[in-house]
């Protein structure tokens, strides 16, 4: 059963919408008595005719008792009072009375007896309450009500949904009944119904537009399936900026991933193979701190970034002093010892916090998503990673370019013994850029703590792809690995849904492996005496 013939007549009181009859006065309790006894009966298509009558009576308590009976939670006390229940956990219900609105405290569920619906009065109360949705002030009701009634009206409804379109003010409301009202007509057989549906990416009307393009009229099937056509390439377009979107999304992470790696590698030619587990440190400092604020991930999250940051940075500075310094020059000891800091990390995460995952709560204003059609959303919290990853880059960037420090890194990559005869405090500025490296992998664990949950491997699934990212770049250039951040993004987001995950990574790292081949400074070489030596 879809639209019921009492629906068309609640339309019919357009001139006196029952939703909007705020200043109406309720029914006589007397009356509103009537219309509730006549649910508490056995026979289905009597209660039928009870929601008819409720939705015609104009009662602004009746959408409150429709919703009710739908939810399975308007029911009948012993003592012959109608009720809502509140909360139908445990043995005892909070409850109130359904005509007043009044609190009655807590009733056991044996005194309670529940008004049964089938599918059919499902599907009636649902319908009901759609359109009396319609007449809501409250804008967001009255789309949710025009998206139910897609594919749901009936020759019944067409008539004064048509008087409803006229009169509602609001675009996408209006749209969204042109298309309920032309899904009906072209099931109807009328051609030009599939003109208001040209375009459309919603599910159910290209359900609809199937339907007719085997339909036995052939100019109908036609122009259905030419409609089909039009949306068919609009959908790939729309697939096409979904993987672009995340795409760009997982190139983020790799630039924040990457970023520092390719400071501390382009300055120090260090081979630093825990700077996986620097990234991890950041995403629990993001964890630590929601521990330390509980329900309030947003300033726990605001907070984790500086915080995130110094941990990494201090960490970075531990293993640059205590083990870095007196390997330089002998680039695999220095890869062997990090490889070694890693795992102890690792094993000192799993020991000190646990070696399971830990979910990092994301903040409200990071949830949810922006709805761009029909066919396109874009997630909030990968916005604001994308977002997170170019304001590092740009700070970088000012670092690098208009301070001192920037000049001595600067200095120091090109040619390190000329650095040294300027003045230049050499060992001073390894430290700050392995720092500044290091914080830089904090930060990205921060960003990664609101796309995975956080676990001692964390850093590993990442290890390489940074360091795929440097090299491709050109090791120590910022912009090289920002363009290859989020060009081996978009690659591997294209491939993965033909080639898999796994081979999508293959493909990448051979695609790298003959790139070097013909360019081995990647796409952004050094410049200075030091690169070309």
């Amino acid at each position: 059963m879809r639209i019921l013939l009492a629906l068309a007549l609640v339309l019919g009181f357009i001139m006196t919408p029952p939703a909007l009859a705020q200043d109406t006065e309720p029914t006589d309790d007397a009356a509103a008595m009537t219309l509730l006894e006549a649910l508490d009966v056995d026979s289905f298509p009597v209660k039928g005719e009870a929601i008819d009558a409720i939705v015609r009576s104009d009662d602004p308590r009746a959408r409150d008792w429709l919703q009710a009976l739908l939810d399975g939670r308007l029911q009948r006390a012993d003592d012959g009072r109608f009720v809502v229940v509140l909360d139908n956990t445990g043995r005892d219900w909070p409850v109130q009375d359904a005509l007043t609105g009044e609190s009655l405290g807590e009733m056991s569920r044996r005194d309670l007896g529940r008004i049964g619906i089938n599918n059919a009065l499902r599907n009636q109360l649902r319908s009901a309450i759609a359109v009396v949705d319609l007449y809501s002030p409250d804008l967001q009701l009255r789309r949710a009500s025009a998206e139910r009634l897609l594919g749901e009206v009936d020759g019944d409804l067409a008539g004064p949904l048509a008087e409803v379109i006229e009169e509602e003010t609001d675009a996408r409301v209006r749209g969204r009944l042109t298309q309920a009202l032309a899904i009906y007509r072209l099931e109807q057989g009328e051609l030009e119904a599939i003109d208001d549906l040209h375009g459309s990416l919603h599910s159910r009307v290209r359900v609809a537009l199937n339907r007719a393009a085997n339909a036995d009229d052939p100019l109908i099937a036609d122009a259905a399936r030419e409609a089909l056509s039009g949306i068919e390439q609009m959908l790939k377009v729309n697939r096409a900026a979904e993987t672009l979107y995340f795409g760009l999304s997982l190139g983020s992470v790799l630039v924040l991933a990457a970023i520092g790696l390719a400071i501390t590698f382009g300055v120090m030619g260090v081979i630093n193979m825990a700077h996986g587990e620097l990234i991890m440190l950041g995403a629990y400092t993001t964890w630590a701190m929601q521990q330390l604020l509980p329900g309030q991930p947003g300033l726990a999250l605001i907070l984790a970034i500086p915080a995130g940051f110094m941990v990494s940075a201090l960490a970075g500075i531990a293993i640059e002093r205590g083990v870095i310094q007196f390997l330089k020059g002998r680039p695999l000891e220095t890869l062997l010892a990090t490889f070694g800091i890693s795992l102890i990390l690792q094993q000192l995460v799993r020991t000190g916090i646990s070696p399971l995952n830990r979910t990092v709560i994301t903040p409200e204003w990071m949830s949810g998503s922006i709805a761009v059609n029909d066919a396109l959303s874009l997630t909030l919290n990968r916005m604001y990673v994308l977002g997170f990853a170019l304001v590092v880059f740009a700070l970088l960037m000012l670092v690098m370019r208009r301070t001192r420090l920037g000049l001595e890194v600067r200095a120091v990559t090109q040619n390190r013994t000329m650095a040294r005869s300027m003045g230049i405090r050499a060992t001073r500025v390894d430290i700050l850029t392995f720092a500044l490296g290091s914080g830089v992998a904090g930060l990205a664990g921060v960003a990664l703590s609101q796309l995975t949950n956080v676990g001692p491997n964390l850093g590993q699934n990442y290890i390489i792809d940074s360091f795929m990212v440097v090299v491709f770049g050109g090791v120590g250039n910022l912009w090289g690995t920002l363009v290859a951040g989020l060009s081996l993004g978009v690659i591997n987001q294209v491939l993965e849904p033909w080639a898999g995950a796994v081979m999508a990574k293959i493909i990448v790292l051979v695609f790298i492996i003959l790139f070097i081949q013909k360019r081995p400074r990647g796409l952004f070489p050094q410049k200075g005496r030091a690169a070309e030596g």
